[in-house]
């Protein structure tokens, strides 16, 4: 699913170098659920940017469901994005003033999806992840794990083949990170591609295998090996 190949990524600040990523090569397979950690400053921001084709690299090489993103342009870029990616942050990105179904919708309008159709599929993703009933409410008429399954929603609207989330428990209390940690478990059992962007250790074991990041190169790479399983809610599989 994923190739990375010698990756590095330099950024110029006047007339200074920095040197975020310094040489990565992995590989991520369909099915797997990757949890990427490391400190501040340790790369693990930027590895998620060029995963996520919001960044490109300086240097390496970068395979995307046999895209090569390394060699991409910006418009490729865009539908890459659009189609292959589904994202998931810490501070759900959510429109305020738009219901549930409105925010979901937006991936399908960028695709050119026609208006019944895409109404269809948002209502589809969001009685999966367990909002039927929450349908026409606006975020600020949610609570926070109910926004975060909307942004989980919106993200899985397109089918992308891998779902890419950037601290997606950061803003939520104990109960409802094992809430939105069981949805990424389920989805992943059934068969989806999950990354997840943590500083967090007890949220990375819930991975099947952690990438830590050290200096922008990788320090440790391997399974986990005692995983916790968050308790199960009702979600179809998607």
């Amino acid at each position: 699913m994923i190739k990375i190949e010698g990756l590095k990524k330099v950024y110029q600040i006047g007339d200074q170098q920095i040197q975020a990523l310094r040489g990565v090569s992995l590989e991520i397979h369909e099915g797997e659920f990757v949890a990427i950690m490391g400190p501040s400053g340790s790369g693990k921001s930027t590895m998620m940017n060029v995963l996520g084709c919001l960044d490109k690299p300086t240097a390496g090489e970068y395979i995307l469901d046999n895209y090569r993103i390394s060699d991409a342009h910006d418009d490729d870029l865009a539908f890459i994005r659009n189609r292959k990616i589904g994202f998931v942050f810490q501070n759900f990105n959510l429109l305020p003033r738009t219901t549930a179904v409105e925010n979901v919708e937006l991936p399908l309008m960028y695709s050119g999806i026609p208006v019944r159709e895409r109404k269809e599929r948002a209502i589809m993703s969001l009685q999966n992840v367990g909002l039927g009933e929450r349908l026409w409410n606006k975020p600020n008429e949610l609570s926070g794990g109910q926004q975060q399954r909307v942004s989980i929603a919106r993200a899985l609207v397109n089918h992308p083949v891998i779902l890419l989330a950037d601290e997606p428990t950061g803003a939520l209390d104990t109960k409802t990170s094992l809430e939105i940690m069981s949805i990424f478990q389920q989805l992943n059992d059934s068969g989806k591609t999950v990354i997840l962007v943590t500083h967090e250790p007890d949220i990375a074991e819930y991975a099947k295998r952690i990438i830590r990041f050290r200096d922008g190169q990788i320090e440790e790479d391997q399974p986990v090996m005692k995983r916790r399983m968050a308790y199960k809610t009702e979600v179809a599989a998607t």
